[in-house]
């Protein structure tokens, strides 16, 4: 089972938090009147401080939420990389965007558990009694594969990980400001 709760509607909908997507930063001081590559720099920047602030808590199995909202901030920066590629360096922006693929990725993994254990949940409480035990233990199969997926992400949301994405972002951006000065 692969589907998002919010579009099941129901118990899982209500119970795993339909509403709570991370909103997007406003971009400071974007105008209409920038050049490409300055909303480019303005964009990156404040998409690559958001992705840093949804790490807290993110490999706990208890509140899904928080990968979601991890993962949106990846593909929110990643949507903004490749839109903007031609403003930034080649080598640099290749390196930045696969560390951002590959963190998108390994959220994506977790997040697929998350969304299938929560269908499960919601799909045995409707079950009668003598047919849950078969479908508390795909549930049980799902937390193995969750736990896994949880250690494939574990090492990209490491403080040093973050930190050196956070380094070729910036660099990205540094560079494209440069180019304009």
């Amino acid at each position: 089972i692969n589907a998002d709760p919010r579009l099941l509607g129901g118990p899982v909908a209500s119970r795993y938090g339909s509403n709570s997507m991370a909103k997007p930063k406003p971009i400071p001081d974007l105008t209409a009147d920038d050049s490409y590559a300055e909303a480019a720099a303005k964009i990156v920047s404040v998409r690559a401080s958001e992705l840093t602030e949804h790490t807290q808590g993110v490999l706990d199995t208890g509140d899904i939420e928080r990968v979601h909202d991890m993962r949106v901030a990846t593909r929110r920066l990643r949507a903004a990389l490749e839109i903007f590629e031609p403003c930034f360096p080649a080598g640099p922006y290749h390196r930045a965007l696969e560390d951002v693929k590959r963190l998108a990725d390994a959220l994506g993994e977790r997040r697929d558990r998350d969304v299938a254990i929560a269908s499960l949940h919601a799909f045995n409480d409707q079950m009668p009694a003598p047919d849950r035990r078969g479908v508390a233990s795909l549930i049980d199969r799902y937390r193995v594969e969750q736990e896994e997926a949880n250690a494939g992400l574990a090492p990209l949301v490491e403080e040093q990980s973050l930190r050196s994405i956070r380094q070729e972002l910036e660099e990205l951006v540094r560079a494209t400001r440069e180019a304009l000065a």
